[in-house]
């Protein structure tokens, strides 16, 4: 039976089977990265996600390989401050990159990942889509709209994810997925879909694997 997603697409049996068997492969921890320099060379298509930091990267991505400690997870903002690429048997990498905004870290080493985030963004060619990710209970802030401007101007396609869909209430939830979507129609760069997830939930996680399965695909 088809699935309908939160921007009213319906998934096919075949397109959620792909996305399943696509992130049913074993995937490893491949490298990190600190610095532009150091990135690892082209190696297939890559695949990126970013957000504010505590928005929940770690966590989807582990939730999208199932497997619980692929990507490091914590409660403190900043934990991630690296670029860190995952592998699997497939022509396909996964990018878990800093989180931007509050951390709690020196203020030198917010600035180095921040840039090394927008030098990432900016000059990566093998980049082929953005996850960002946006906090259901708070929506777009002033922080990704800084990322999504920069997004939009250097064209790389990037498409919302909007994270802790099990929070907020009903109706509050309908009102962030309603001016979300106003926003982004309004974005050169955006992706029209929006995508509602829940890690802990395991909610949307089905049509985010198809999504990324059909990127790969086509």
């Amino acid at each position: 039976m088809a699935e309908t997603d939160s921007s009213g697409r319906q998934w096919s049996d075949e397109e959620l089977e792909a996305g399943r068997l696509l992130f049913a492969r074993p995937w490893d921890y491949a490298t990190s990265a600190k610095a532009f320099d150091q990135l690892p060379a082209h190696d297939g298509l890559e695949i990126a996600f970013a957000g504010r930091s505590n928005v929940g990267k770690s966590s989807l991505i582990n939730a999208l390989v199932g497997q619980k400690a692929l990507a490091r997870t914590s409660n403190t903002p900043g934990r991630t401050q690296m670029l860190n690429f995952f592998v699997a048997e497939a022509p396909l990498v996964l990018v878990d990159m800093p989180g931007y905004g509050f951390a709690k870290a020196p203020k030198r080493e917010v600035d180095a990942w921040t840039r090394l985030i927008h030098d990432y963004l900016r000059g990566r060619q093998s980049l082929r889509r953005v996850f960002l990710l946006i906090d259901s209970r708070h929506g777009i802030s002033a922080n990704d709209e800084t990322v999504m401007n920069e997004l939009d101007t250097v064209a790389v396609v990037y498409q919302i994810v909007l994270t802790k869909a099990d929070k907020p209430k009903k109706g509050a939830l309908a009102g962030v997925v309603e001016n979300t979507a106003k926003a982004v129609a309004k974005r050169p760069a955006a992706h029209p879909d929006l995508l509602l997830t829940s890690s802990e939930k395991s909610d949307g996680i089905a049509e985010l694997r198809a999504t990324i399965a059909d990127l790969l695909a086509n």
